[in-house]
């Protein structure tokens, strides 16, 4: 039984976890972390357990100053914070396997550092409506799945498998040695969408809200496309385009049926 500095916090979001020995034990118990926010300078052998057991367990953790934490929670956190995922985090080998074992073809999307929760759940919505067989996003960098997350999509993030990856490249590998075609979204290429064969095995990478797709996941993909511009405005909401791009890979599968 936890005493009153180390529990759940009851009072304030059920995904939040206070306290440096309700987080070890929350990782013993295999709860998948979202984030987890620890005070600069925290020291101790208790604190170093807990490091160790992130470490371990591939969870990447932030330094902060105590305010943050106090704001978060008025319990006693004991310089620890973490946010506990409402949702599992799904395998991506595990589910391009299952895929093409039911004789369909994958149909992948890649967030990469997408950091609007409100974007990430519409994305899903759109996702979930077209068929999409998972989400994928990387450990750091990117918005998880939150409660916030999960009410914008209209709950198709409990529906949808999402997976994190600690690398995307590496998710981008898998697939490509998967038989899978990755294809950037990206204003940095002059073939446009709907010029592009897209109804093969496929995997889209949606780059962040600031400045698109990274130059290192530009560089491995195996093609790019944009989506044709007729206004001044110099490029669309990444959820937007996203759901444009859904659409259009649905258009052309469907056709060559």
């Amino acid at each position: 039984m936890r005493d009153g500095n180390e529990k759940y916090s009851r009072k304030e979001d059920p995904n939040l976890i206070y306290g440096i020995r309700a987080v070890i034990e929350a990782i013993d118990a295999g709860r998948q972390l979202n984030k987890v926010f620890v005070q600069t300078g925290l020291e101790g052998e208790i604190f170093k357990e807990l490091r160790d057991k992130m470490k371990s367990s591939d969870v990447v953790y932030q330094q902060v100053p105590i305010q943050k934490l106090n704001r978060l929670t008025q319990n006693n956190h004991q310089g620890v914070v973490a946010y506990a995922s409402p949702i599992e985090y799904q395998s991506l080998d595990a589910i391009i396997t299952a895929t093409f074992e039911k004789g369909e073809a994958p149909f992948i999307f890649i967030l990469d550092r997408v950091t609007d929760v409100r974007n990430m759940g519409s994305i899903a919505r759109s996702a979930e409506c077209h068929g999409v067989h998972a989400i994928v996003i990387p450990s750091r960098g990117n918005a998880g799945v939150t409660a916030d997350a999960i009410k914008t999509s209209a709950g198709a993030l409990n529906k949808i498998p999402v997976c994190r990856e600690h690398h995307l490249k590496d998710a981008i590998l898998l697939c490509q040695q998967s038989g899978i075609k990755v294809v950037a979204c990206t204003e940095k290429t002059d073939q446009l969408l709907y010029d592009a064969g897209l109804g093969e095995p496929i995997a889209v990478i949606m780059g962040s809200e600031e400045d698109g797709v990274s130059k290192e996941y530009l560089k491995v993909s195996d093609d790019k496309v944009k989506i044709p511009m007729e206004g001044t405005i110099a490029s669309l909401n990444v959820a937007v385009s996203a759901g444009i791009v859904m659409y259009e890979i649905n258009r052309q599968r469907k056709s060559e049926r």
